[in-house]
């Protein structure tokens, strides 16, 4: 097929970019006319939590890739908080399975058994049957003998740090001292910021991520009473009107590599419990690119949802505008403004704190392994 977008046309065939240039003509294939629409590097979630197996009431690996596919987003990395645990080929088999060639499916296996901190899992097995990295999200890990081993493995370690700043700093100083593969997940506090920020003017090669609501969201400037229940709940938890002005300070300056939804769904009536016994978490796909696009410009989404997560987990030829790349991309309205509405989310969380927010920019399409998929798309 022929794709003609606002800013490039190029060829897909076989899945795979074959020709990029103005002008293309093959009467032998389809032709979509999508000028009205920008295409973009695919994007690719760091972070997600899809809840299968062991919780599939709150969302399940279908209907989690379908709403990242509502969303825009073409690859995505669920971590292994499930019950039973993702730390084990036979679990991390079925995931794969289940998955299926419907968008790009990179698990996150755990760092230890049972996310228990107390012995590694098998990294070269979980590496050789599709591990892309590995992580105990929702749990840290606190004995340091057992975090400097997974350093030395040389893996991706994605590193939840409950108690943030403490334990960003004493992990940078393990990390300085030995080396290793370090990412940090869900920066949402200033002093954090200014750790990492400082570790890597020291040449420490160490990187992170924030979400989208520790830039959109501040405690200062919220009432009180959404913190009646867990409609707000995260953990982090949402900071102070200078964390989240440290957070955006990051993005812009670098500091902050990536952008992950830290999607993690939970059933609308956990959610709405009192905020002390509601669950952490919050539903993300699909509000990514408005929220990032109302508060940041196109290079910035690219560069931190599509380039660096490819770039970090070593994605090659998965979501690059090139000849020879696999067709993996996004396609985007960047003018479109919408409302937040909840209820239509493909998710099965229907309970977001960005609802009712005016949002511009959306998508309208994905390009998965070179099959096209139109989402909100009006004819040009």
């Amino acid at each position: 097929m022929i794709i003609k977008a606002k800013n490039i046309e190029l060829e897909i065939e076989n899945g795979k970019i074959t020709q990029i240039g103005s002008g293309l003509n093959n009467n032998s294939v389809q032709f979509y006319d999508l000028s009205k629409y920008t295409i973009i590097p695919g994007l690719v979630d760091m972070h997600c939590h899809l809840r299968e197996p062991g919780y599939e009431y709150k969302e399940d690996i279908n209907s989690g890739i379908e709403s990242a596919i509502n969303a825009g987003i073409v690859g995505i990395c669920p971590m292994a908080n499930t019950n039973p645990v993702n730390d084990n080929i036979v679990i991390l088999k079925k995931m794969i399975k289940k998955a299926g060639n419907n968008i790009g499916f990179f698990p996150i296996c755990a760092v230890t058994y049972n996310l228990e901190g107390k012995r590694l899992t098998n990294f070269n097995d979980l590496k050789a049957n599709g591990a892309i990295a590995f992580s105990d999200d929702g749990m840290p890990i606190l004995d340091k003998d057992l975090f400097k081993l997974s350093l030395k493995s040389n893996e991706l370690i994605i590193s939840h740090c409950e108690d943030e700043v403490k334990e960003v700093k004493w992990q940078l100083d393990i990390l300085e001292k030995i080396g290793g593969k370090l990412h940090f997940a869900h920066i949402s506090k200033k002093e954090s910021v200014d750790f990492i920020r400082e570790a890597k003017k020291r040449g420490i090669e160490v990187t992170c991520e924030t979400a989208p609501h520790y830039f959109i969201f501040n405690k200062d400037h919220l009432s009180k009473n959404v913190f009646e229940n867990g409609v707000y709940k995260m953990n982090p938890p949402i900071g102070t009107k200078e964390d989240m002005e440290a957070v955006i300070d990051g993005l812009l300056d670098g500091t902050i590599d990536v952008i992950a939804t830290d999607h993690a769904p939970h059933s609308k009536n956990e959610k709405l419990k009192y905020y002390n016994i509601s669950p952490n978490g919050i539903v993300g796909f699909e509000t990514a690119i408005g929220a990032i696009l109302s508060k940041f410009n196109l290079d910035l989404l690219i560069e931190k949802m599509a380039l660096n997560p490819a770039k970090i987990l070593n994605l090659k030829d998965f979501n690059d505008i090139k000849v020879g790349s696999k067709a993996n991309l996004t396609i985007i309205d960047e003018n479109k403004i919408w409302k937040v509405n909840q209820n239509g989310f493909k998710s099965k969380c229907k309970v977001s704190p960005f609802n009712g927010m005016e949002f511009i920019g959306k998508a309208i399409g994905t390009i998965i392994n070179g099959k096209l998929n139109m989402i909100n798309y009006e004819e040009v």
